[in-house]
């Protein structure tokens, strides 16, 4: 017996949620359903944030909130100013939930609990009588005449609409192609380095405001960055794994990067520093103390990788050592060798062809009535809550279409 709906979103992820809440809203008559392949609806969210769910991020331009999507940038102008992150906060505060803004701009419910988010999409789909179908594998979709029919493995259903929320899943992204869409191949996006180094290996948990670069690259980045005990991580890798995800994943993620542990402050200017503190604390043992903004175990690692003994006084330091310890502060050379998922964070850079939606409307441009939310197209962002941000954005959008 074939299922009949107005609309059948396939994904119960945020984007799937959302759509299906504002569709209902905005048309309480329409008949919809969400079908989920596992068990359970909404566990990305649940581990989203370190489990509180970093709903959205307090960057309220749309002309600024684009440069934090190293793929969507251009795409999102539009949408960004039919709904943003001020749009964001104020829909959930009309659902009963509260977002506070912490120092770096991300966005949290004040429960600090993912789970407000999702018993809020519960309580919704629940009150506007959308079916919340789980186990509902698809394993076909087809187009009949004027409808869309999905076979799962246990159901059949047709349906006039048909919304794709589903991530980054690579057997839904093969049925589209066999219908005509083209899929940008997918790589990992938000990642951490591996690096075994002397230089680094006892310093797990030290982090620093930093610039790295990669070799022969034109990729950089700045920010703090987190000494781990696989590597090294914190936004400045973060950021730069994102806009490189195309680039490092083409090096199968072997590569050199440079650290300028002084973030700003280039070579000339840090030998003049260090030149100037030669004479100032001439008795002192140059490894004493850092007498920059970061750690004294980092600095102290530096200096003896600059080939300085810790009993050196800054007086006694010769020419060569002070370059050197110039060159490790400001260039200093690390081999990254693989990558490491960054906490729960499986953001895939890839997916349907930005040039095939309509942006206006989240329609394919192939197929009349097949709309798409979230990931599953080739947009991704940083971390701090862009990428749930283009969920709500492309399902409110195309709520309002429908």
């Amino acid at each position: 017996m074939i299922k009949n709906f107005d609309i059948i979103i396939v994904g119960g992820g945020a984007a799937g949620f959302f759509t299906a809440i504002n569709i209902a809203e905005k048309n309480p008559k329409l008949k919809i359903a969400i079908l989920e392949r596992g068990k359970e609806v909404l566990s990305k969210v649940r581990v989203s944030g370190g489990g509180r769910c970093n709903v959205t991020h307090a960057c309220f331009e749309p002309n600024e909130l684009v440069k934090f999507y190293p793929r969507g940038e251009k795409e999102l102008r539009g949408p960004f100013h039919q709904f943003c992150s001020g749009d964001t906060i104020e829909w959930f505060e009309k659902h009963g939930v509260e977002l506070k803004i912490e120092e770096d701009g991300r966005m949290f419910p004040v429960s600090n609990s993912s789970q407000t988010i999702i018993d809020c999409f519960l309580k919704a789909t629940e009150k506007l009588g959308i079916k919340v179908l789980t186990g509902q594998s698809v394993q076909s979709i087809f187009k009949k005449e004027n409808h869309w029919k999905i076979d799962t493995q246990t159901d059949n259903y047709a349906t006039e609409k048909l919304v794709m929320a589903t991530g980054s899943n690579p057997k839904i992204w093969e049925m589209l192609q066999e219908h005509g869409h083209a899929i940008i191949s997918p790589v990992p996006s938000l990642f951490t380095f591996n690096i075994k180094d002397s230089r680094i290996k006892e310093l797990p948990g030290v982090s620093a405001q930093v610039t790295v670069n990669v070799k022969d690259t034109k990729l950089e980045s700045t920010g703090p960055l987190l000494i781990t005990h696989w590597g090294m991580s914190g936004p400045a890798i973060l950021k730069l794994s994102a806009w490189g995800a195309r680039i490092l994943h083409d090096k199968n993620y072997q590569f050199t990067i440079f650290v300028n542990w002084l973030n700003d402050v280039d070579f000339e200017n840090a030998e003049k520093i260090l030149k100037d503190l030669k004479q100032e604390h001439a008795k002192k043992a140059v490894s004493k103390k850092s007498p920059f903004d970061f750690p004294n175990r980092l600095w102290e690692s530096l200096v003896l990788a600059s080939g300085i003994d810790s009993e050196t006084k800054w007086a006694d330091l010769s020419k060569n050592q002070l370059l050197n310890l110039t060159s490790q502060l400001t260039k200093a050379e690390f081999k990254v060798n693989g990558k490491s998922t960054f906490k729960e964070e499986f953001v895939t850079a890839g997916g349907i062809d930005l040039k095939e939606i309509n942006f206006k409307t989240m329609e394919s441009k192939i197929h009349e009535n097949l709309y798409f939310a979230g990931e599953i197209v080739n947009i991704d962002a940083i971390t701090g809550g862009f990428n749930f941000q283009n969920a709500w954005t492309s399902g409110f959008i195309l709520a309002q279409n429908i």
